[in-house]
């Protein structure tokens, strides 16, 4: 393992004078999880390690005035899945961040440092695309809001510049009547990270038609997938069994997975294929579409 010296600044503005003074020779660390695992590998080698452990104001989870959702980047994700305020607003976001890995990784890791890692067999960046989430990313030159559908960008890889600080995850509101759902499939023991993950949130209108849908597949590629034109075909129709399984089929064809020990390629072509059915189905009943059904 490389020699690095490691720093704890008490501030956000201390923290972006090292990262802007140092740039990609500079880490900043949150809970740690993913970094000892990629230090020990020999995958990073930062000479500064900046530790976010004591700055103030990185964590916490709070709604603003329009309802949105604000999750502190340092918010530890056993935090999220054990909040009233979270189960409240928002109950999917619970229960994703209740599926992450373990208890042990969960006390330790940080919504922040999870987004941050880019890790393709992650579960919360597929829901939170499905959400429409922001990440908030500043530096001294700039802040900027980053949707997570754009954050990633491949295997351990973002947007992020060396200078720039990950503060918070913004989750906007949903409308009351849609549902949201979260659902994955593990090949191997409980706690290991998922074969697929599929996030899917679906909104009625009045006539019980299909106003919004999102479907975002996870786990099978290099970043959360999704396929607009495919959502974009059934809006506006009945959300009955044959759109959803239209959705599903189109999903899919339309993805192209990747293999590793927790599947194949053509097995996860298959459970892509039955669990955006299954996530359709659920997020549908969470709805309570049956009534309204034109």
């Amino acid at each position: 393992m490389a020699e690095f010296a490691v720093v704890e600044p008490a501030t956000v503005d201390e923290v972006l004078d090292l990262l802007a003074r140092y740039g990609e020779e500079a880490k900043p660390v949150a809970g740690g999880t993913w970094l000892a695992l990629v230090l020990r590998q020999g995958l990073l080698w930062p000479s500064l390690l900046v530790s976010l452990r004591r700055v103030s104001g990185l964590a916490g989870i709070t709604v603003d005035e329009v309802g949105n959702l604000r999750l502190g980047a340092m918010t530890r994700l056993r935090s999220i899945e054990t909040s009233p305020l979270v189960w409240e607003r928002l109950p999917v976001v619970a229960e994703t961040y209740r599926e992450v890995a373990n208890v042990r990784v969960r006390y330790q890791a940080t919504v922040g440092g999870n987004l941050c890692d880019a890790d393709y067999a992650s579960d919360p960046p597929a829901l939170l695309t499905a959400l429409d989430a922001r990440v908030i990313a500043v530096s001294q030159r700039r802040w900027r809001a980053i949707p997570v559908r754009d954050f990633i960008l491949g295997h351990y890889q973002t947007v992020l510049e060396p200078d720039e600080l990950v503060t918070e995850v913004v989750v906007p509101a949903l409308p009351p009547d849609a549902g949201a759902v979260y659902v994955k499939y593990r090949t191997r023991s409980h706690e290991d990270r998922p074969c697929i993950g599929v996030a899917a949130v679906v909104v009625p209108d009045a006539e019980g038609r299909l106003a919004r849908a999102e479907v975002v597949v996870g786990a099978v590629a290099e970043r959360p997938q999704r396929l607009p034109e495919v959502l974009d075909a059934v809006r506006g129709r009945a959300l009955d069994d044959a759109s959803i399984g239209e959705v599903a089929e189109r999903y899919a064809a339309g993805i192209d997975p990747l293999s590793d020990l927790r599947g194949s390629a053509w097995y996860r072509s298959e459970m892509i294929r039955v669990f955006v059915e299954r996530a359709l189905r659920a997020a549908r009943e969470r709805a309570q579409w049956e009534g309204r059904q034109p």
